[in-house]
């Protein structure tokens, strides 16, 4: 149900800021002669919203503990942002110098990312305007969504005085991890947007850059008045770190030097009962794993080398990643499912909860040149995520080595 509520969540969002997006590329002036520029549009470009049905029959609610049940949903909102928003919200890396004119005799050099290659003329006319289209798509399209998230969702339980409730143990902290990405990435989308308009360096990254941890912490103030739940500081505390981490390396670098990326795997068993239990857990469908199974989720910092070592010959592109991810995990805090009268159902102590570390060389795509803006942004959005190579894990004391691992 809850996934449900999310997806209404999401789509509001989407539409609001697909409109503005259009609206805020469509007003770019071009300039004469040869630095005369043509802006991308995003039609097209945005995926569908996913199908992600919920995966849990009615009957199965009161069998799993309300703390499970609320983590297998509602945290991996995170994902569904970075699937949603992040094709809307994010403008096209590139590791050339740009500029942009705030007036006409002002000038500011940025080092990274914008859509466009060449200068921009924003007139502080122009530059207003963006600021209000921008700073109205946030809270009309947010609002929106907040308000049909409440109306799905929150209604049809119980309010109570805001509580807070431990859910630092569970998972193997791969859910806070997923938390940190998801503020990171939303961060960056906004920062990108707020950079599009013209605004200081430091107010747009700091505006932009705490963004992500400011529209998730409502989600858990939502939670905090709900009986059903509770205010999460351990999620509260790693969605201000994700953003901490990209403020950070925007006014240390003016670029994202180390990226947090994503990556996925499907998880099949054996043993029948594990079949069994996960599809229970986590739905049997790839887009319902993809979203609900930490068993299959991998978080990775990808550092881009020639970033740091400028003078080098490396390409721009190559990166090194260090991972973090978990298996065994047929249970928040242990393999044990019970009905709703409190009886044992699953009971796998034998099988090993354990964490697992990954190193691994990875690609920054969004430092591959290209002419072409619809390959950019293409490339750009795929930075999100974890290029497939090679990868050595370290798991339960001993090495082992993958050919390729995603």
């Amino acid at each position: 149900m809850f996934m449900v509520s999310a997806a209404l969540l999401l789509s509001s969002s989407l539409a609001s800021h697909t409109c503005t997006s259009r609206s805020l590329l469509s007003n770019v002036e071009p300039l004469q002669g040869s630095d005369q520029i043509t802006p991308t549009t995003y039609q097209h470009l945005a995926p569908t919203e996913p199908s992600l049905p919920y995966s849990f029959p009615d009957s199965y609610r009161d069998l799993i503990p309300y703390s499970l049940f609320h983590k297998l949903s509602r945290s991996k909102l995170s994902i569904l942002l970075i699937l949603i928003l992040f094709p809307v919200f994010s403008f096209s890396q590139d590791s050339l110098n740009n500029e942009f004119i705030m007036g006409p005799h002002m000038a500011k050099k940025v080092s990274d990312s914008t859509l466009f290659n060449k200068k921009l003329i924003l007139t502080p006319q122009q530059k207003k305007k963006r600021i209000w289209l921008v700073a109205g798509a946030n809270v009309v399209g947010y609002s929106t969504a907040m308000v049909g998230l409440y109306s799905a969702w929150y209604k049809d339980y119980p309010h109570s005085g805001f509580h807070s409730f431990n859910d630092f143990a569970e998972w193997k902290q791969v859910d806070k991890v997923g938390h940190l990405y998801s503020a990171n990435i939303e961060s960056r989308n906004e920062m990108e947007l707020w950079r599009w308009t013209g605004m200081e360096r430091k107010k747009r990254i700091w505006i932009g850059g705490m963004s992500g941890a400011f529209y998730q912490t409502v989600i858990e103030v939502l939670d905090g008045f709900s009986s059903q739940w509770g205010w999460s500081w351990a999620d509260f505390g790693t969605n201000i770190l994700g953003s901490t981490v990209f403020v950070a390396q925007e006014f240390a670098w003016d670029d994202q030097r180390i990226k947090l990326k994503f990556s996925f795997h499907n998880k099949e068993y054996s043993d029948p009962a594990l079949n069994e239990r996960s599809n229970t857990l986590f739905g049997s469908s790839t887009a319902n794993q993809f979203i609900k199974d930490y068993n299959g989720q991998t978080y990775w910092a990808s550092a881009n080398l020639r970033s740091f070592f400028p003078k080098s010959k490396l390409p721009p592109w190559l990166s090194v990643s260090v991972g973090y991810g978990a298996d065994g995990m047929f249970g928040g805090t242990e393999n044990i499912g019970k009905d709703k009268n409190g009886n044992i159902v699953f009971n796998r102590p034998d099988i090993k909860r354990y964490r697992q570390w990954y190193l691994a060389p990875d690609i920054d795509l969004s430092k591959i040149r290209t002419n072409s803006k619809a390959l950019k942004f293409f490339l750009t959005f795929l930075s999100a995520f974890k290029f497939p190579a090679p990868a050595l894990e370290f798991s339960n004391g001993k090495f082992k080595m993958h050919a390729i691992y995603f």
